[in-house]
C-alpha cells in the first residue's frame, strides 16, 4: 500500500480504501480499479491523492465493525463540516452535542489499543477531518486518564471547535506543510476570533474558549520559540484538557497526509513528544501510547545503527523499548534490556511494497519459534 497523489493517479490502480458521500454511500469500493472518469470525479472533489494498493497486494481485510467505523468517520467529517460553517455565521452549534456524544460513544470507552488511520485530505476538507481526528484523540486520551466525564466533554468539544477561525482563511494556508512567520500570525489571529465566537455560541462556552485559547497559545509560542513553560503550568492547572488537546491537535496534524509534505510515522511523533515534554505532558502522552497501536508485533522499524528489524512483542511499559528480530543477522534482541540501551528504533520502516507491516502470519510464527528455543 502506497500513496499517490491525485495528479499521478493512473487508470488501473486499485484503491486501497473505500470512498464515501456525505450520507455514508459508497461512492468507489476499495480492491476497486480507478477508470479515467473516477480518477477525473476524485480531482473535482479535492483530494490531494489516495492510498493504492500493490499490483499483486490483495486489501487488508475488515471487519464488519471496522468498515461501520470508516462509514461513520465519513458521514461525521460532512456533519462537522456542517456545523462549524453554521457555528461562523451564526454563533450557534444546535448539533454540536450530538457530534461530541457519538464521538465519546464510540472513542470514550476504548478496552485495548486501536490503529489510528489516517485518511487522504482534500483542499477542502482539512479542517475538518483534522478536528474530527483531533476529537477521537481526545476522546480516546481523556478516557484512558480517566478524566470526569464533564471534562471529556468539554475536551472534544472544545477538539471539534478549535479550528472554526480557520473558515476565513483559504486552503492555500489551511493545507500548507509550513508557514511564514506572517501566516503564522494571521492564523493566530484567525484562532482566538474563532474563541469569541466559541464562547458565545455554548452554554460552557467560557470554559470552552479557555481550552482552546490556552492551547492555541501554547502551541503559537512554541513554534515562535518563546514557550514558557511556567507559565503553560499556571494556565493550564485548572482544566487538564489543554494538555489533552495540544498533544491531540499536534499528534493528528503531523501523522495527517498533506499535500507539500508527506506525513511522520507516530514513532517520530511519540520521539518528539518525548524530547519536549515542557509542552507535551508526559501523562497525556503515556495515555496516547496505551491507546494506539504503534509499534506492535508485526511492524518493521529502522534502527539508528542502519540496519531493520521486525517488532516481535510489544512494551506495554515503554513502546518504544520493544522486542526485536534483527533482519541483518536473525538476532533477537529485548530493547527493554540494558544490555541494548545503545541502539534505538528511530522511525517505521517500510517493507519492499511500501507496507508497513510485514506478512502476519509467517514472520512472526518464525520469530516466535526463535523465542521458544531461546528459552528452552
Amino acid at each position: 500500500m502506497y500513496f499517490v497523489k491525485t495528479e499521478e493517479l493512473k487508470a488501473g490502480m486499485k484503491l486501497a480504501s473505500a470512498v464515501y458521500d456525505k450520507e455514508g454511500e459508497v461512492l468507489y469500493e476499495r480492491d476497486s480499479k480507478l477508470t479515467a472518469q473516477e480518477i477525473s470525479n476524485i480531482k473535482n472533489l479535492g483530494f490531494i491523492g489516495m492510498f493504492i494498493l500493490e499490483s499483486a497486494e490483495p486489501a487488508p481485510p475488515m471487519t464488519e465493525e471496522e468498515t461501520e467505523l470508516e462509514r461513520f468517520w465519513a458521514m461525521t467529517v460532512f456533519s462537522i463540516q456542517e456545523e462549524l460553517e453554521t457555528l461562523m455565521k451564526s454563533a450557534r452549534a444546535s448539533k454540536m452535542d450530538s457530534i461530541v456524544s457519538g464521538i465519546v460513544k464510540r472513542y470514550g470507552h476504548l478496552d485495548g489499543k486501536i490503529t489510528f488511520y489516517q485518511q487522504p485530505r482534500s483542499k477542502n476538507d482539512y479542517v475538518f477531518k483534522h478536528t474530527l481526528n483531533t476529537a477521537v484523540l481526545c476522546a480516546i486520551i481523556t478516557s484512558r486518564m480517566n478524566l470526569k466525564v464533564e471534562e471529556r466533554l468539554e475536551t472534544v468539544t472544545a477538539a471539534l471547535s478549535h479550528d472554526v477561525g480557520k473558515l476565513e482563511l483559504g486552503a492555500h494556508i489551511t493545507n500548507k506543510a509550513e508557514l511564514s512567520e506572517s501566516e503564522e500570525g494571521l492564523v493566530h489571529f484567525k484562532l482566538l476570533e474563532g474563541f469569541e465566537i466559541i464562547k458565545e455560541a455554548y452554554s460552557n462556552g467560557s470554559v470552552i474558549k479557555r481550552i482552546c485559547e490556552q492551547a492555541e497559545n501554547a502551541l503559537h509560542s512554541f513554534r515562535l520559540g518563546e514557550f514558557d513553560r511556567k507559565q503553560f503550568e499556571k494556565n493550564t492547572q485548572k482544566y487538564i484538557g489543554v494538555r489533552v488537546l495540544v498533544v491531540a491537535e499536534v499528534f493528528d496534524a503531523m501523522t495527517a497526509m498533506q499535500a507539500e509534505k508527506m506525513p511522520e510515522s507516530g514513532v517520530k511523533i511519540i520521539k518528539y513528544m518525548r524530547d519536549h515534554s515542557d509542552i507535551f505532558d508526559d501523562r497525556v502522552v503515556d495515555a496516547l501510547c496505551d491507546s494506539l497501536n504503534i509499534l506492535s508485533a508485526g511492524v518493521s522499524v529502522e534502527l539508528n545503527t542502519g540496519d531493520r528489524a521486525l517488532v516481535i512483542t510489544e512494551n506495554e511499559r515503554n513502546i518504544l523499548r520493544p522486542m526485536i528480530l534483527s533482519f541483518k543477522d536473525n538476532v533477537m534482541m529485548d530493547l527493554s534490556n540494558r544490555e541494548y540501551d545503545d541502539i534505538e528504533i528511530v522511525d517505521i520502516a517500510k517493507t519492499m511494497d511500501n507496507r508497513h507491516f510485514m506478512n502476519r502470519g509467517e514472520a512472526p510464527k518464525e520469530a516466535e519459534k526463535k523465542v521458544e528455543q531461546a528459552g528452552a
